[in-house]
């Protein structure tokens, strides 16, 4: 009896987040490249980019070549968690779980207010101006 369910050949391909940038400043490239490779080693084709440091109007930008990520996953390229998470919120696939648990967590959580803390060996400042 056949599977109803069609297989996929794997090509041993991944989608993934290639770091660039400096420490400070990171910057990531929405690769395409094999799976046994290391993160910074040869890439297949780059399929967009992300910059994970918000902008004046707090932006993260994102640009995806929607185009040749369904071509690749046409192919049977597999999508690593990060880049999943990030075609969920652009609405190319469904949201990925982890997203949503994160945004019910940041909701659960109260604001932290930041407590002033006394510096020991500096005097209080004076109430009386005239002293």
């Amino acid at each position: 009896m056949a599977s109803a369910i069609p297989t996929f050949t794997k090509i041993g391909k991944v989608i993934r987040l290639n770091k660039h940038g400096c420490t400070n400043r990171p910057f990531y490239h929405i690769v395409v490249q094999k799976t046994r490779d290391n993160f910074d080693g040869p890439v297949i084709e780059q399929v967009g980019s992300y910059d994970a440091m918000p902008n004046s109007q707090n932006e993260k930008l994102v640009a995806v070549n929607f185009e040749r990520v369904q071509y690749w996953l046409a192919q049977g390229a597999g999508i690593s968690n990060p880049v999943a998470q990030l075609l969920g919120l652009s609405g190319f696939l469904p949201n990925h779980p982890q997203t949503l648990i994160q945004s019910w967590k940041n909701r659960r959580e109260p604001p932290r207010e930041r407590k002033l803390q006394p510096i020991k060996g500096i005097a209080p400042p004076l109430d009386n101006p005239k002293i």
